[in-house]
């Protein structure tokens, strides 16, 4: 089974946060504590190879991933959840609900996707970049430049050095594969499945997945809303009290005035 956090276990409501590329159950400590408070049991795993999560080697693949999480649940929650997932963790949260719909009740998908493609020949660069710096000059440069790319500001230091320590506890064969993963994941022809209430949550300077590429959900999931938070890929960190709002808010059935 996966390393977790399982927080509030006595819970009526069961919230599922998953994780990004290079974070672990760390990237949601902004989230958990409100949610808590809003009486949810939280439920926070580390993906394989991220974090505590073991990787047994071989090919990293999202739909196996989701396979992790949906027994995760079956063993703790086997009612389902609500689940929200950022940027990778987001596309485990699709497959998921595509392929164990009655484990998940509501979806909220943050700066991710269905199918990634490179916008302009600047992300095209950047993408390239990051897969040439981990396979020539290793995690710890592949670290400092994704840490960099998404909190590129001297003010955002304090995150860009927690994001940083997280990427280094990655097992680096799992991170090299999830790239791979990432890059052929395309379930846009299966949008029309998901028939859970669905929120896309979007950075309006979001560079690592442009919002206009985050659209495709919206235009792909039958009644899905998407949420634009003034920020980038990690909004949640960025604006914390507006997206809980926005995510209480979902969670809970109710209409957001922000929606």
């Amino acid at each position: 089974m996966l390393q977790h956090l399982d927080l509030n276990a006595g819970a009526a409501r069961t919230a599922l946060l998953i994780h990004g590329l290079g974070s672990n159950n760390a990237g949601w400590q902004g989230q958990t504590g409100a949610l808590r408070s809003a009486g949810w049991r939280v439920l926070v795993p580390d993906l394989p190879g991220f974090g505590q999560s073991p990787f047994t080697g071989g090919r990293w693949r999202i739909a196996a991933a989701a396979a992790e999480v949906a027994a995760l649940l079956r063993a703790l929650q086997p009612a389902g959840a609500c689940v929200v997932g950022i940027s990778m963790g987001g596309t485990v949260a699709l497959q998921l609900a595509l392929d164990y719909p009655q484990l998940v009740q509501r979806l909220v998908l943050v700066s991710t996707f269905a199918r990634l493609r490179a916008r302009g020949p600047r992300q095209l660069l950047y993408f390239a970049r990051r897969y040439l710096l981990l396979h020539l000059r290793g995690l710890p440069s592949q670290a400092r430049a994704v840490a960099q790319h998404v909190f590129p500001l001297p003010v955002q230091e304090d995150w860009r050095a927690a994001f940083y320590r997280q990427i280094l506890q990655s097992d680096v064969r799992a991170y090299r594969s999830a790239m791979l993963a990432l890059a052929r994941f395309d379930v846009q022809a299966r949008l029309a499945e998901v028939a859970v209430p669905t929120l896309v949550i979007t950075g309006s300077q979001d560079r690592t997945v442009r919002p206009e590429n985050q659209a495709g959900l919206v235009h792909g999931i039958a009644g899905a809303r998407q949420l634009i938070l003034n920020g980038g890929h990690a909004i949640m960190v960025e604006q914390p009290q507006a997206f809980n709002q926005a995510l209480l808010q979902f969670l809970a059935g109710l209409e957001s005035p922000a929606l």
